[in-house]
């Protein structure tokens, strides 16, 4: 009997699908990248609503910014859509000069009106990226005022309150709000005077070196090659991102060639793979910190003694040479690694017995019940179980609570938790002040300031005595005074027994393809992909 070939089409397919994976030797194709990601926390494209890392490694992609901050060093401030600027001799009003000719990816020519209009943007939507520019003393009310165009080709930023301008031009080169937006045409898909937010929610209105074709929740994003990019066009002709938050596929698929790029990987596979012919790891230093916090909002940890019991309570060597290797590094300050103003190490130890000593000063010879919030990803649950396992040679009984980010990071948001383990602060910009800034600062300790964003209100730790030093540190102009002032805020902050007790800096592991070229993973995320290619 003659096999009808439509049949026997059907049969090699099926045949070819039920091939046992191992088998088959895969190769991405030479013009795309493949990146294996999760994208759990990839909820919004809009750069005035998106927050997290992984959206900024997107934008970073699909938009342009005023400047960007070089990746092998963040303090250099590069040229981008802005191809020169001026600070003001006074330091409040830095004054940029766009490049000609830049268009966005609808044709729209991109000028000065589409940069302050951007940002006037993100004031007045005041959602959770407006933060970071409101400490400036913008508002929605005077964004108009302060950000503003005199020309097509002139952009002009006033600050409303003195500042550190070194701090305003870090937060245009890093911010994820500091995107730049084609005015014209997000204006055509606004509702109900939400500024076009539902339509960027899913798409996007830039000018960046590539043109997002699709982005499926929880499942992929596609972009393509945008060929007219003022620079010149990128070497790639399209990037995939694949959500993938299982450690071993993306361990397998890596290593075979399925995917070129891969993040998010747990510690043993990353170790595994350092063994692999066919990769190469790297690792990018975040400005966030790991750490147990606790909340002073209830009576026990109000107690000095009491939180320097807790901090003689963690194994920070422990803790970063068996849970932290490749997720993050030893640090103790709120201020990152790396910065002249950082100081050295307190090198807080556990020490079981001077804790108990001060518990029993402050009344709790026997310990006490208590609970720590975490989410169950590693590295959290790990340094969680850590932490709960020494708290109890001290008498503190701590159940452990996990969650996912929003009940974990709610609670401390609503200042209803014990003691939570997390990461934070900041230290996008490389700059003192946008750690403690995050960390450490606390205007107003109120319930009702609700100061959500700043991680100090939330844990209810508030010193007058060193919000005014952050407050005049910032403004201060001569350097060497001003770098000993950030010096002293830490010394404070460890005198004062802060609420937070910093653990590990951040570090983000990425494996890639040993023909991956040009890839270099950004300090703030914003990892441009315009000059990788593949060399085969």
């Amino acid at each position: 009997m003659k096999i009808p070939a439509t049949f026997k089409s059907c049969a090699l397919a099926l045949a070819m699908a039920i091939t046992p994976i191992a088998s088959v030797q895969a190769e991405t194709p030479t013009d795309q990248l493949i990146v294996g990601m999760s994208m759990n926390n990839l909820l919004s494209l809009d750069p005035a609503a998106a927050t997290g890392l992984d959206v900024a490694q997107v934008n970073a992609n699909l938009y342009d910014m005023l400047v960007e901050l070089d990746s092998n060093d963040p303090t250099q401030v590069l040229p981008a859509l802005a191809e020169s600027w001026t600070i003001s001799a006074d330091g409040r009003t830095l004054t940029f000069k766009l490049r000609p000719g830049v268009r966005f990816h609808s044709g729209n020519p991109l000028t000065a009106e589409d940069v302050a209009w951007s940002l006037q943007r993100v004031l007045k939507l005041n959602l959770a990226l407006a933060a970071t520019w409101k400490t400036y003393g913008f508002s929605a009310e005077n964004a108009e005022q302060y950000l503003r165009a005199p020309d097509a080709s002139t952009f002009v930023l006033e600050l409303p309150e003195t500042a550190d301008p070194k701090l305003v031009l870090y937060t245009i080169g890093s911010s994820p709000s500091a995107f730049i937006l084609d005015r014209e045409t997000v204006l055509k898909h606004e509702k109900d005077g939400d500024l076009g937010n539902g339509w960027l929610t899913t798409h996007v209105a830039g000018s960046g070196p590539f043109t997002l074709d699709d982005w499926r929740a929880k499942d992929r994003l596609l972009m393509s090659r945008f060929d007219d990019y003022w620079r010149e066009p990128a070497k790639l002709r399209r990037v995939i991102m694949r959500h993938m938050t299982e450690s071993q596929s993306l361990r397998l698929m890596v290593d075979r060639g399925d995917i070129d790029v891969a993040t998010g990987m747990s510690v043993p596979d990353i170790e595994a793979m350092k063994a692999s012919d066919n990769v190469s790891i790297q690792s990018i230093e975040r400005g966030t910190l790991y750490y147990v916090a606790v909340s002073m909002k209830d009576p026990k940890f109000a107690d000095k003694r009491v939180r320097r019991a807790v901090r003689s309570l963690i194994d920070y060597k422990g803790i970063n040479q068996t849970v932290m290797p490749n997720y993050g590094i030893y640090h103790q300050r709120p201020v990152k690694l790396g910065l002249p103003a950082t100081l050295p190490e307190p090198d807080y130890k556990l020490d079981v017995d001077q804790a108990k000593a001060l518990l029993a000063d402050a009344g709790y010879p026997d310990g006490f019940k208590s609970s720590i919030r975490v989410l169950s990803d590693a590295p959290f649950i790990n340094i969680a179980t850590s932490v709960q396992s020494t708290l109890a040679q001290a008498g503190i009984d701590a159940s452990i609570i996990t969650g996912t980010g929003n009940q974990v990071y709610g609670a401390m948001r609503n200042r209803d938790f014990e003691i939570i383990v997390g990461r934070g602060g900041g230290g996008i910009e490389p700059h003192p002040h946008s750690s403690l800034r995050s960390l450490v600062y606390n205007p107003d300790n109120s319930d009702e300031a609700k100061l959500t964003n700043f991680q100090g209100w939330r844990t209810g730790f508030h010193s007058p005595e060193l919000n005014t030093l952050i407050e005049q540190a910032l403004i201060e102009k001569d350097n060497n005074r001003q770098l000993a002032m950030y010096q002293d805020a830490q010394r404070l902050y460890d005198e004062q027994v802060g609420a937070i007790f910093p653990v590990s800096q951040m570090v983000d592991t990425v494996v890639l393809r040993n023909d991956i070229q040009n890839y270099q993973g950004h300090p703030a995320a914003t990892t441009h992909l315009r000059e990788v290619y593949k060399q085969r």
